[in-house]
């Protein structure tokens, strides 16, 4: 096709107006020095729910060993994959051990434990474990509930640690259970004076609950926490009161003790003041103010169980969840409850149960002292509580360099904005593409991108390596101006999808070129020349912000 004369000239115009950005913002210095230059990439949000590890809602499962040897129901590899095509990345997996009150644990039983997490992690999930004795049946339940008694408990837990251990890469915490119907702690035969009246617990009685949670937190490993079902249960076996007073402080957050992996659950979230019984101070606001600190840092999740309007609708929901931290939630139960938020608000409940964390720039500088600065924030309503390694990912012509970030994305809390510095001159010289990566920290999982977080930003994911491609290229030591490479050298892979925006990119050299405000003065007239040719250009490269 032939071009009429004049839009031959506009495009000729056109084509001298891109080439001279280009030659302008990263073409070669006059000189044959090393180059020295920053680029600046600003990232468009993806507003879509993000399938990230060990956060969002978790789907409730179940298994049996009934004395007769019936019961056990195997984790369904296919229902599994298909909870991960929907964005649901974890279960609660409750396993009942009726059969086993009154006996050793055997190996058959610990084999299909093993192989349920075997599912598991070839289904790209991870699994909040409890065990439990007894379920109950007619409400309210009646003595003897069926669960069993200490000595017997702490037993089972010593067989059940190797496997705990073994499996603990895809096991993101362990719910205290055993005690009580359902595992919660309340309806049990054994861990309170008098079973008819369980609401009375001696301190004889704290003292063997301590032993069962002590036992469990030396079963795990020190990465992994356990869950108690009330800050009752936590202050009793620390010692320590309710309040702020009494609640896990930054100081100890990261530091690996008793206090700092005991975390929470609710299994009655929003159904009555006290959530039946979860709060148990005097005034309640101890244990909120206690539970509102503490899960800063450790995990929280639960399930709604009764409407109790209006406290259980969405304006309560909304502040709590973001008050107490909330990393998981029942997708299952209460139906009733949930539906009462409506869809919209459902939605939210997806994106930001857990962490979310959102590129916002990222800015490398090239030379000897090359380095990347990136910019990021954390939408989600709680951090990650379990370690998680930062690292840089330079890829270049002879493959792969990690570069270890001293931070800590346990850290990165809700409702800040994060800004990590990592020098890159150490790296051979050389041109590489960026890419920030948070890998699962255990060697079995840590090169399955189903297990690393992905930043909530569009055309920035590699599915392929679990790495959030920065769309910069830095360069590394000496480089002569005819090897220097132009944006357009960053390959596709780290390009938005069609459609959706990408990566915006500004660079200017640092020496070398003139300023900002002398390119402009320079090229007023060929802007004014090519003016609605270049108007197009502009519309399809601005960063768009998601509505």
């Amino acid at each position: 096709m032939t071009f009429p004369s004049h839009a031959r000239i506009g495009a000729l115009m056109l084509g001298s107006l891109v080439a001279a950005v280009v030659a302008v913002a990263v073409g070669p210095i006059s000189t044959a020095s090393a180059i020295s230059a920053e680029q600046t990439v600003v990232y468009a949000e993806d507003p879509s729910v993000i399938a990230n590890p060990a956060r969002g809602w978790y789907h409730h499962t179940e298994t049996h060993s009934y004395p007769d040897g019936t019961g056990w129901t195997p984790l369904d590899p296919a229902e599994l994959i298909a909870l991960r095509a929907e964005g649901v990345t974890q279960v609660l997996r409750v396993v009942y051990l009726e059969r086993y009150v009154d006996a050793d644990l055997d190996p058959a039983v610990l084999a299909a434990l093993d192989a349920d997490l075997a599912t598991a992690r070839a289904a790209g999930v991870s699994v909040i474990l409890r065990f439990a004795y007894a379920q109950g049946g007619a409400m309210p339940p009646a003595p003897p509930y069926g669960d069993a008694p200490v000595e017997r408990v702490l037993a089972h837990i010593a067989q059940l640690t190797p496997v705990l251990r073994a499996d603990a890469d895809v096991i993101a915490a362990v719910q205290q259970g055993f005690i009580g119907l359902w595992g919660e702690g309340y309806y049990t035969d054994h861990f309170v004076a008098d079973p008819a009246d369980p609401s009375v617990v001696t301190d004889a009685d704290w003292a063997d609950r301590s032993r069962v949670l002590d036992a469990l937190l030396a079963a795990l490993p020190a990465d992994r926490g356990v869950q108690v079902r009330t800050m009752q249960t936590k202050q009793k076996a620390l010692g320590r009161p309710s309040g702020l007073a009494g609640a896990l402080s930054e100081v100890e957050a990261l530091g690996g003790s008793d206090a700092a992996r005991i975390g929470h659950h609710n299994d009655c979230f929003l159904a009555s003041p006290d959530d039946f019984g979860t709060f148990v101070s005097d005034p309640l606001s101890l244990d909120q103010d206690y539970l509102a600190q503490e899960t800063r840092f450790v995990p929280m999740g639960g399930e709604t169980c009764a409407v109790n309007a209006p406290r259980s609708g969405w304006p309560s929901a909304a502040a709590e969840l973001q008050r107490y931290h909330y990393s998981f939630l029942n997708e299952d139960f209460d139906r009733d409850v949930l539906d009462s938020w409506g869809r919209q608000n459902l939605a939210e409940v997806s994106r930001r149960l857990g962490y979310r964390f959102v590129l916002e720039s990222s800015r490398v500088v090239d030379g000897a002292a090359a380095s990347v600065s990136i910019t990021l924030r954390n939408d989600g309503w709680a951090a990650p509580y379990t370690p998680r390694p930062v690292q840089i990912v330079l890829t270049g012509a002879a493959g792969d360099i990690t570069v270890p970030v001293n931070a800590d994305a346990r850290a990165w809390a809700p409702g800040t904005e994060v800004t990590i510095e990592v020098p890159l001159g150490a790296a051979p010289a050389g041109e590489y593409r960026v890419a920030l990566a948070l890998p699962a920290p255990e060697p079995s999982i840590a090169a399955d991108p189903r297990y690393a977080i992905r930043a909530a930003n569009l055309g920035t994911w590699d599915a392929a390596t679990g790495r959030n491609d920065l769309g910069q290229v830095v360069r590394v030591g000496g480089i002569t101006p005819s090897s220097a490479a132009s944006p357009a050298a960053v390959p596709a892979a780290s390009a938005a999808p069609a459609g959706r925006p990408g990566p915006s990119v500004d660079r200017l050299p640092e020496t070398g070129a003139a300023s900002s405000s002398t390119m402009a003065a320079a090229l007023g007239g060929l802007l004014l020349a090519a003016g609605a040719a270049l108007g197009a250009i502009t519309r399809g490269r601005r960063h768009r912000t998601p509505s």
